[in-house]
């Protein structure tokens, strides 16, 4: 359980800026920060997903919360709206707040007089509901609470002015309200509440609450929420009073048979998603080690199951990406390996499996429930170290036939394309190595285009494809033993491949990689793609090319918690992260660090200092940035997809990223740890 004490809590400034996220398993989610206070489009109680797990759309926003005991009011409200001019408007109810935790669940404590209120939320496991639990104690006179809670219906990237939030709204027979979209006829969204009684509000709207991240992302960051009515409760002199509210939405042609819920339900619930947490620490088995463990429950938020398929899939990252391939495949060790959830990882490389098309894994699948896209060179690349770690982490006859009967196939599919050619020029050179990419097709993970604007193209031969097409051939040579198959054209192929990785990427005068081989030169910018001809299991350079190359990503490249996507010292260097879109998208892979490629990093340095206790220390060094943004920076328990290049090294993107905690975890537990054992 991570906590956040009072004394952490007061700036307003600082902790709008610090968020908490939680999920049901199913793609839905609920964030906002830790004071209180939504502070981006992607925020709420509850984030549905209406096709699991994508079409999220926000239903709930929040809850603010009023207390009175005598002539004392005390309102417990934080959120911030637009004033005139560039002053905003802030309600600063975090002076009442005592602490903040999470842990899967999220807690906000107030004190304010004579009164003690925990505020404990949780989302139901695959279900597109929420549960808030109050339990309040009173000290003194009677008092009264009023809560009043923020509706609305948007997708989840959106935002809603007075004329989007128009509903049929009634009160229900479970304590509290049901609304039926006007956009949504279909849907019902049910809000239930164990006692209190319901006022109707003669102001409805709550209008131009502002966002602060999309204020500095310049944009207005403006929303509307529908609040059409207030839950008052009175809280008896000298008493403790639990409250249950829940939020759930489902068809309208589904109306469940509903009840009101008894005082303590919504406890009774986030206690299930407690013992959840609790059994996936356990299954693990990571003992006390509270940076795993709280790296375990990160780990859960990314799992989700995919209707489609009926399978678990892994969403890329919190709060706006879907399930990616290449993501997912470099996210699938960390997340389901080290967490020993091996069920879920058969499901996933099933779920990929079944997407393969023209030897091509999904590069994304779009939030509208559209068809995948595959605009990706490595994605079906990083198919073949997800597999590869699955049997070395398993390694059961069974998990041997599984992959035999449904994965092999597929991945000789994806050697036979490569080899012979696929979509997006993706295709086998008479040098052994993969070409990627032309014209506006980004087809690595440096992929930003905007228009016809290309970031960083690269298109030729990509040093960390080739990389990964080597190892790939080798483990499909090492099935193709195991299952008493011919492996020698793998074994051949990957001998050329070695042979003219060697003489065409190395860069005798830097000592490092080139990043790409192009049709009229070499690309010797220094960029971290090369580290991975160092971490893969099965690599190409000798230890002192080895050696070096690592030398260069430490020294030129390492940036607190994450790894630079370009060196300093290059003309085209962004060192922080901010701005408009189009200025992001100029930083995104022109300096900003990344947080997945620092369990690559890890991986590669342990390697080359031969598992050293001292290689170690410094390992653990490099993570201690890593360990304080985990516990006090950007999403708390979580970690961010990118990182300014610049010190003090400012967290951005998304603040929750799939392969940032699935790299660390798998690195930290497989490469570090592991010695200690």
């Amino acid at each position: 359980m991570i906590h956040i004490p009072t004394e952490k809590l007061a700036d307003f400034e600082k902790n709008i800026r610090r968020e908490w996220t939680m999920t049901n398993g199913i793609g839905g989610y609920a964030g906002g920060s830790i004071i209180g206070a939504c502070n981006r489009t992607h925020q709420g109680y509850l984030i549905a997903s209406l096709h699991p797990p994508v079409e999220r759309y926000l239903v709930f926003s929040k809850t603010n919360e009023k207390l009175t005991q005598g002539t004392h009011v005390y309102n417990l409200e934080t959120s911030q709206h637009a004033g005139k001019g560039h002053s905003p408007i802030r309600t600063q109810g975090q002076r009442f707040l005592t602490d903040f935790s999470c842990d899967g669940t999220v807690c906000f404590s107030y004190s304010a007089g004579n009164i003690r209120m925990d505020k404990h939320l949780a989302l139901l496991r695959e279900s597109n509901t929420v549960a808030i639990s109050y339990t309040i104690t009173n000290q003194g006179e009677e008092a009264g609470l009023s809560i009043t809670p923020l509706m609305n219906f948007r997708e989840h990237s959106a935002s809603s002015a007075v004329s989007d939030l128009q509903f049929t709204c009634e009160p229900n027979t479970v304590g509290g309200f049901t609304l039926i979209p006007a956009a949504a006829p279909g849907l019902c969204i049910e809000l239930s509440c164990s006692a209190g009684r319901l006022f109707p509000r003669e102001n409805q709207y709550d209008v131009d609450m502002q966002y602060q991240t999309e204020v500095d992302n310049e944009t207005a960051g403006l929303d509307t929420h529908f609040c059409p009515y207030d839950l008052r409760f009175t809280l008896p002199a000298h008493s403790s009073t639990e409250i249950s509210l829940l939020c759930t939405v489902h068809p309208v042609q589904d109306t469940p048979v509903l009840s009101r819920p008894q005082a303590d339900t919504a406890a009774i619930e986030i206690a299930h998603v407690q013992e959840y947490y609790d059994s996936l620490k356990q299954q693990a088995g990571y003992g006390d080690d509270a940076f795993a463990n709280t790296l375990v429950v990160a780990a859960d938020q990314f799992l989700a199951r995919r209707d489609s398929t009926g399978l678990m899939t892994i969403l890329a990252g919190l709060p706006w990406f879907t399930d990616w391939g290449r993501d997912t495949m470099i996210a699938f060790s960390g997340l389901t390996l080290a967490t020993r959830r091996f069920s879920d990882a058969r499901e996933i490389l099933s779920t990929f499996a079944q997407y393969v098309h023209h030897g091509m894994v999904p590069n994304m699948f779009p939030d509208d429930g559209q068809d995948p896209l595959y605009n990706t060179a490595d994605a079906s690349l990083w198919y073949f170290y997800a597999v590869d770690a699955y049997l070395k982490v398993t390694g059961q006859p069974s998990d041997y036939d599984y992959i035999q009967r449904r994965i092999y196939p597929v991945l000789c599919e994806i050697i036979h394309a490569y080899a012979h050619g696929t979509d997006f020029s993706i295709y086998m050179d008479d040098d052994a190595l993969i070409h990627a990419g032309s014209g506006l097709d980004q087809v690595t993970w440096m992929d930003v285009r905007v228009g016809d604007w290309v970031a960083t193209p690269r298109h030729g031969k990509p040093v960390e494809i080739n990389a990964l097409w080597y190892n790939a051939l080798c483990v499909t040579a090492e099935l193709a033993e195991y299952f008493k198959e011919d492996s020698s054209v793998y074994r051949q192929l990957a001998t050329r491949v070695s042979a003219s990785f060697r003489k065409e990427f190395w860069n005798e005068k830097d000592g490092c990689l080139y990043d790409v081989i192009e049709e009229n030169g070499k690309d010797a910018s220094i960029r971290p793609n090369q580290i991975y001809a160092v971490s893969l299991p099965h690599t190409m350079l000798t230890a002192k090319q080895a050696l070096q190359v690592v030398n260069t990503v430490e020294e030129k490249l390492l940036a607190g918690p994450g790894i630079r996507s370009l060196s300093p010292e290059h003309k085209d260097y962004h060192g922080i992260y901010c701005g408009s879109l189009p200025k992001r998208d100029a930083a995104y892979h022109q300096g900003t660090a990344w947080g997945f490629l620092m369990g690559g990093f890890l991986t590669a340095y342990m390697k080359v200092h031969h598992h050293s206790p001292e290689a170690k220390k410094q390992a653990m060094a490099y993570l201690a940035p890593v360990q304080t943004h985990l516990l006090e920076e950007g999403c708390i328990g979580s970690i961010s997809e990118i990182f300014d290049g610049d010190a003090p090294h400012t967290c951005r993107g998304c603040y929750a990223q799939a392969w940032s905690v699935g790299e660390i975890l798998r690195c930290y537990t497989q490469d570090i740890q592991k010695n200690q054992k």
